[in-house]
């Protein structure tokens, strides 16, 4: 296989590489930690938070699971679930601009889309619902529908053989995060992209193995399409 093979699945981030995050999710985790005695200005706070960061993109029951035991961990995730979704419905969601129509524009190129998360499952749809995307991708993947979240390839290679990938190779994979990059540099995908439009910057990207640094996910659709028309992909690591 070569640069000029196409691709024919995307798997795509949501909160900070499609969706427009803002501070969203970290709010919603500093209110989850609060909900179990751990504030802003104590030692506790401050490992819990630079836990968060270091783990963006992993499995959010995976990071509480980092810092409590089982049962107040649950605890955590549901009270993030809570403040995550009344947020939400108080600041609205919505794309990073050019989203939607990257997401067309693959689709309509015969490009599969799957959109992964470390969310739940009910606060995956949940975001989905808020945007009405349900028409815009083939297949969406939580922790939940894995053994094992990202930063392990389970959910790109899940939607390898969900979405009847031949090769590995066929797959382009687009994330903010470390953990996305490392999630698609184990799976074998042969685009694995950065965007800077949400929690890692350039430098935190690329040591995780990014192929590709773009601006947004608006760009993404031109890195992978002239694959598919033919045109040899070029490694752009901006």
């Amino acid at each position: 296989m070569n640069e000029a093979d196409p691709i024919t699945v995307a798997c795509l981030d949501l909160a900070g590489t499609t969706v427009a995050d803002g501070d969203t999710v970290h709010t919603a985790f500093a209110e989850a930690i609060a909900a179990l005695g751990i504030v802003s200005g104590t030692a506790a706070y401050d490992r819990a938070i630079s836990r968060f960061r270091d783990s963006r993109g992993a499995s959010k029951l995976g990071v509480f699971r980092s810092l409590f035991d089982e049962a107040r961990a649950q605890a955590a995730h549901l009270a993030f679930e809570r403040s995550y979704a009344d947020l939400v419905d108080r600041r609205g969601l919505h794309p990073v601009p050019g989203a939607d129509e990257a997401l067309l524009h693959l689709r309509d190129a015969g490009v599969r889309v799957c959109l992964l998360t470390g969310f739940s499952r009910s606060t995956q749809a949940r975001v989905i619902d808020a945007l009405g995307w349900w028409d815009r991708v083939d297949l969406t993947l939580c922790p939940e529908d894995v053994p094992r979240g990202r930063p392990w390839p389970d959910l790109v290679l899940s939607a390898a053989l969900q979405l009847g990938v031949d090769d590995v190779r066929n797959i382009a994979v687009c994330g903010d995060t470390a953990n996305d990059m490392l999630a698609g540099r184990r799976s074998g995908a042969s685009i694995v992209a950065g965007v800077l439009t949400g929690a890692h910057d350039r430098a935190r990207l690329l040591t995780a193995g990014a192929t590709h640094i773009l601006p947004t996910i608006a760009t993404f659709p031109t890195l992978v399409l002239p694959a598919a028309a033919g045109t040899p992909r070029t490694a752009d690591h901006g």
